[in-house]
């Protein structure tokens, strides 16, 4: 014990003077720079531990707060409510180190030439009292404010393409992934309605009002720069409000409304954005050539987003129906995470849109891939994408908090935060409650008074406006966006989300309604349909068929025939569902797993009720099931062909034959 103490003390010593002799002023010049590499090491570790010590403080908060069942406060407004703490004591603290600045005015007749700053400034340094010269390479960070500030203020904040590249697709793709693909497409409709026609008219309403009233009180703010935030702030993000939904087990249809519109509606303001950025006005007014070109512009996107992200998606699917990765769990989960990620980073590259990508990669990773993967995978990756959402999300909304006193880019713009607020509620309005009288007038069941105000009263402002708006912040009107938005943020997340509570209890939403799904991934009940229907009351079939749209039954059709037969493991197989002359195709299609585990009982719950009365395909499939016997395969583990078949079940139900 005595030779270990005595270990540990001149360990102890050794450690104090090396840290004395680093901290001592060197007068040679690698070492000062060795030195000052150091420092900004130092700096960034206590960064990245300043927000992980706001993420622990809330996560404890949080628990605090279900333990007391206490819901007036949400942990994303626990998360802004921090971070505005952090940020003040950042920046009112008495550490007056500042880094060292050198100003450099380019030489009369070598000035750069260009509209724009240059990538990379090499500024090459004399070190006094040596004939040595050395070059070094500084990079574009963008426009700084005359004050000096402390190396921990400026460090604390981030550079904003972390959130799109890093932070923001997680969530999205966390989104796609865990949607209630039940009660979403049944009320598909509307929430198509809500999130394009809808986020399309807030976005303009927004606009216009900012813009004719800051025309008015003599604003530079052009029309463009209006409009765009129209379509930033037009992204709504009730994720507090959805989690007292949760919690509170309120109506399925609601709850698929708000999670359903909102999730679309960020994949469309984001591209809306993207479309008024090339807008292309040289005047910053209106011009119709410009106009047309940004609708077309907007289609592309969006388009060619949803093909990337759908064509990943079922990638992944063949990748894993195709080859034995479930043998290998750890793998499995692993090209799962990245050939989501890869559709993100894809569709970016392409100069599209790569939220809506990766939004429609994870709903088609829920609807396909996920039938594929191994049990352990499906734990897997379903913890992995919420531990990844939950983190995402609390952490930058803690940064919105940090960034508010942080941040160098704010403009206080006190007419245009007023107006801003007053826009978006009109906005709002404007958005919901006349599509949802339109929307009334051919649906049943209607969306009651109600759950509009519900829905009026959800359109919280989050992440995704943030990650717009701080994305870019070059002129004044655009760090003026950033302010603003950020106000707004902060605001509607620790009011709104505060009151859903009392709120919901003022507007008559019942809660604790019972649901025949849970909230969480896949988890299906069959559909008590025919002799298991329940007595005096009506069928699945007669109480959903008239909530089908054309286009969802012919895509419904299609998907139950053959997209699911061939991209995931389920019953019934290609060789059910093809015609006779495709039977050598179909095999080749078909997987031993498919022809050997008969009948799945998780896979036969996939086909809810969202495919009632699509030609009846549900309900011939189950009829067909009472009087067919399991089909008989030659050969080992099923691997004969086609006609080895001895009896093939019919989707019809009604054209049984054998092969």
């Amino acid at each position: 014990m005595a030779g270990g103490g005595g270990g540990g003390f001149l360990a102890i010593s050794v450690v104090s003077l090396l840290n004395y002799v680093i901290a001592k002023p060197s007068a040679g010049t690698d070492i000062v720079l060795d030195e000052k590499a150091l420092t900004t090491h130092r700096i960034d570790s206590l960064n990245i531990l300043l927000y992980t010590f706001l993420l622990i403080l809330t996560v404890v908060t949080i628990w605090i707060f279900k333990y007391r069942r206490a819901r007036y406060l949400h942990e994303t407004g626990l998360a802004v409510i921090y971070g505005l703490i952090v940020g003040a004591i950042l920046r009112y603290s008495g550490d007056n180190t500042s880094l060292s600045h050198m100003r450099v005015v380019a030489a009369t007749g070598e000035g750069y030439k260009e509209n724009v700053p240059p990538d990379t400034l090499w500024f090459k340094y004399a070190y006094a009292n040596s004939s040595q010269n050395r070059t070094y390479a500084y990079t574009f960070k963008g426009e700084i404010p005359e004050t000096l500030e402390t190396e921990i203020v400026q460090k604390a904040t981030f550079d904003p393409e972390i959130f799109f590249n890093i932070l923001l697709p997680p969530i999205i793709f966390s989104a796609g992934y865990s949607l209630k693909r039940k009660h979403f497409f049944k009320n598909l409709g509307a929430i198509f309605t809500f999130a394009f026609l809808g986020t399309t008219i807030s976005t303009f309403v927004v606009g216009g009002i900012v813009h004719g009233f800051l025309y008015l009180v003599g604003s530079s703010m052009t029309f463009i720069d209006s409009l765009l935030f129209g379509a930033l702030i037009s992204a709504t993000d009730p994720v507090t409000i959805l989690a007292i939904f949760s919690d509170l087990h309120v109506d399925v249809n609601l709850y698929a409304l708000v999670f359903g519109e909102s999730v679309l509606n960020d994949a469309v303001a984001i591209v809306l954005t993207s479309a008024i950025e090339s807008y292309g006005g040289t005047s910053g007014g209106f011009e119709t050539s410009a106009f047309f070109l940004a609708i077309v512009n907007f289609l592309w996107i969006f388009s060619m987003s949803f093909i990337i992200g759908s064509v990943m998606g079922c990638l992944t699917a063949i990748l894993t129906k195709f080859t034995r990765l479930k043998d290998f769990p750890l793998l499995e989960a692993a090209l799962f995470v990245l050939m989501s990620y890869s559709t993100f980073l894809m569709a970016e590259a392409a100069d599209l849109t790569g939220i809506v990508a990766v939004l429609f990669c994870g709903i088609c990773q829920a609807h396909y891939t996920y039938n594929n993967l191994s049990t352990e995978s499906r734990i897997n990756t379903k913890a992995i994408f919420e531990l990844l959402n939950f983190l995402s999300e609390n952490f930058i909304f803690s940064y919105i908090g940090v960034s508010m006193f942080t941040f160098a880019h704010h403009k206080w713009d006190v007419s245009f935060i007023c107006i801003a607020f007053i826009a978006i509620i009109i906005g709002r309005f404007m958005n919901i409650y006349p599509l949802s009288f339109l929307l009334n007038i051919g649906r049943q069941p209607k969306i009651p008074v109600n759950f509009m105000n519900m829905l009026f009263f959800s359109g919280l402002r989050g992440a995704i406006a943030f990650g717009l708006a701080i994305r870019s912040t070059n002129s004044d009107a655009r760090k003026s966006i950033l302010t603003t938005t950020s106000l707004i943020v902060i605001v509607t997340v620790i009011l709104c989300g505060g009151l859903t509570t009392q709120v919901l209890s003022w507007l008559g939403i019942p809660v604790d309604v019972n649901d025949d799904e849970t909230h969480h991934l896949n988890q299906f009940q069959p559909i008590r349909n025919g002799p298991g229907a329940e007595e005096g009351g009506e069928t699945a079939t007669d109480s959903n068929k008239f909530e089908k749209a054309w286009l969802l039954r012919i895509w419904s059709q299609f998907d139950v025939r053959y997209m699911k037969p061939f991209l995931t493991n389920s019953r019934p197989t290609l060789l059910d569902t093809t015609p006779l002359c495709c039977a050598p195709l179909a095999r080749l299609l078909t997987t031993t797993e498919q022809l050997t585990q008969g009948h799945n009982p998780l896979n036969d719950d996939m086909l809810d009720d969202t495919l009632i009365g699509f030609g009846g395909v549900r309900t011939s499939i189950d009829s067909s099931r009472q009087n067919v016997t399991k089909p008989v395969y030659d050969g080992d583990l099923g691997l004969g062909s086609a006609g080895s078949v001895a009896t093939r079940v019919s989707v019809a139900g009604s054209r049984g034959q054998d092969l």
